[in-house]
């Protein structure tokens, strides 16, 4: 067998990246193709309309519904504050007078001589949408949105929550297995993308959340601190929409998981420098990862002097780079030295594809096909 399919992770030190930036309804794109962006700009706009708020004018004055013009104060298309009488009776005495209010700021939609409600419209919400990262505008589709093309070092993680976001990256530890502790974030952090090592607990988010920090990145996290820092339990979703004051991102998995090496160290490369980051996740069809996107100035400005990555479209071939997702070598990367193409008998007893990989030791290890990820980059 040549090859094998493993999702996994990219993490590369350059590579080339599109982020294709869509408005949630039809609006105006405000860039035009091959201009340069950076995170902060904004590419497209659109107005969100206003909640629709129903009044009963009829039930409230005790009229017909084909009699509701003669009581209207306000006609169709009209602004009205909140507390503003819309309608009102018109009885002999002024102590036997009704009006009828507005429940919100905001305008007259539409009178209904069927029913006799009167429907108001909350002010419309402008919605601008940013780049997220700097790059080239490589397409522009009209009144929808934009493609962002990014040179840059990359990075997936295995989960996250939280919005997108840019800061400075900054490390906090010295050591990917060193504890991210709430006392490693100081005042200087304010603003910044902050790389911690094995493990991040709720004394730490609840500080992050004071400082404001932008987002924590570490090897893992207890889900009950996760549960508590969410304020509930997280299902099979998308995320990537909690607003929780920060964003954060796991690169390894559940517990107190000692960052990836390749990872931190690349991490560390761009201590200063300006990064975009998202923790949306999506581990159903259409597989979405945390990401961290640090732009590139130039490919000379790679970490590493190789050619920029491309996108391993074929599954894991011998000599790349894997990441053991099972006891007893959980955790750690190794190299794929071999694919044999026949089934073999693993310790459960059951027959199953392998692989031979080599360990960071210099040992080999046969280790089922099920229980690695690609570590692509």
């Amino acid at each position: 067998m040549a090859h094998s399919y493993t999702p996994g992770l990219r993490v590369t030190p350059d590579t080339v990246i599109q982020r294709r930036r869509l408005l949630p309804i039809l609006g105006e794109v405000v860039v035009t193709h091959g201009a340069t962006v950076s995170a902060t700009t904004e590419v497209a706009r659109t107005s969100l309309p206003g909640k629709v708020y129903p009044v009963n004018v009829v039930n409230q004055l005790s009229i017909a519904p084909d009699e509701i013009m003669s009581y209207m104060r306000k006609r169709e298309g009209e602004a009205v504050s909140k507390g503003e009488p819309i309608a009102e009776n018109k009885p002999l005495l002024k102590w036997f007078q009704v009006q009828v209010t507005s429940p919100i700021t905001g305008t007259i939609e539409n009178i209904s001589h069927v029913t006799g409600q009167v429907f108001l419209r909350e002010p419309p919400t402008m919605i601008s949408l940013a780049a997220y990262i700097d790059g080239t505008i490589v397409e522009v589709t009209p009144q929808q949105g934009v493609v962002v093309e990014s040179h840059c070092a990359f990075i997936q993680g295995i989960f996250g929550v939280g919005g997108e976001t840019t800061g400075t990256l900054a490390i906090a530890v010295q050591q990917p297995g060193e504890e991210l502790t709430a006392a490693h974030l100081q005042p200087e952090h304010v603003g910044h993308i902050v790389i911690g090592g094995s493990l991040a607990r709720k004394e730490t988010f609840s500080r992050a959340r004071e400082l404001g920090v932008r987002a924590l990145v570490v090897g893992g996290v207890h889900d009950r601190d996760l549960k508590e820092l969410l304020g509930y339990d997280l299902g099979v979703a998308i995320t990537g929409t909690e607003r929780i004051g920060f964003t954060l991102i796991i690169t390894e998995g559940f517990g107190a998981i000692p960052m990836a090496t390749r990872t931190f160290e690349l991490l560390s490369a761009h201590v200063g420098r300006k990064a975009s980051c998202s923790g949306a996740t999506q581990i159903r069809a259409g597989v979405i990862r945390p990401e961290v996107i640090i732009p590139l100035a130039s490919a000379d400005e790679s970490t590493v002097h190789s050619p920029r990555s491309k996108v391993i479209g074929g599954g894991i071939t011998v000599g790349d780079t894997i990441r053991i997702i099972r006891e007893p070598y959980f955790g750690i990367l190794a190299r794929v030295k071999d694919l044999p193409s026949e089934l073999q008998r693993i310790p459960t007893e059951s027959e199953a594809r392998v692989l031979v990989a080599t360990l960071p030791d210099g040992q080999d290890a046969v280790i089922p096909r099920a229980n690695v990820e690609m570590i692509e980059g």
